[in-house]
Parts: structure tokens; sequence; C-alpha cells
């Protein structure tokens, strides 16, 4: 049986990701910025569903993506997760 990055066991259909550095592991490849949050959190990223979910790109470069737009994420891809502006 493979294991991912954490011992944990992984399938044809799980992706690893990075979010702020931490291995993440996805359970499919179509997910929205929400679900990126959520599933970091839930393995205990130390960020919000509030936070700003960015694609670092091969440049360096980030792309933003939104709560609810569906992006197909890869092994090995890095997101950033970072507080919102604050407005107050």
């Amino acid at each position: 049986m493979n294991t991912n990055d954490v011992g944990e066991p992984a399938t044809d259909r799980e992706v690893r990701i990075t979010v702020n550095g931490q291995f993440v592991v996805l359970r499919h490849h179509e997910v929205t910025g929400e679900e990126i949050k959520q599933a970091a959190i839930a393995q205990g990223v130390p960020i919000q569903l509030d936070f700003v979910v960015s694609e670092v790109l091969p440049d360096g470069k980030h792309k933003p993506i939104a709560d609810d737009k569906k992006i197909h994420a890869k092994d090995g891809d890095e997101f950033w997760a970072i507080p919102g502006d604050d407005n107050s």
C-alpha cells in the first residue's frame, strides 16, 4: 500500500498539497478555495475560514482562489492562506 507524506494511506483520488508549508491531503482533485481551507483546518493548519487562499505559481507569484472557485489541484501544489484585509 502506498502512503502519503504524513504516513497515511494514499489513494489514486487523494491529492497531496501544502498549505502554509504543511502537508494537507485532499479527497478530490476538483476543489474550491473554501474546501482547501476546510481540509487544511481539519488537518491542523492554523488558519481560519475567513483567510484568503492563494495558489503559489511556478514563478513565485500568488493567484488568489475565491471560496466558491473550483480548481483542479494536483500533487505538489502549494497554497498560502493568510488573513484577509482588515478594514477596521
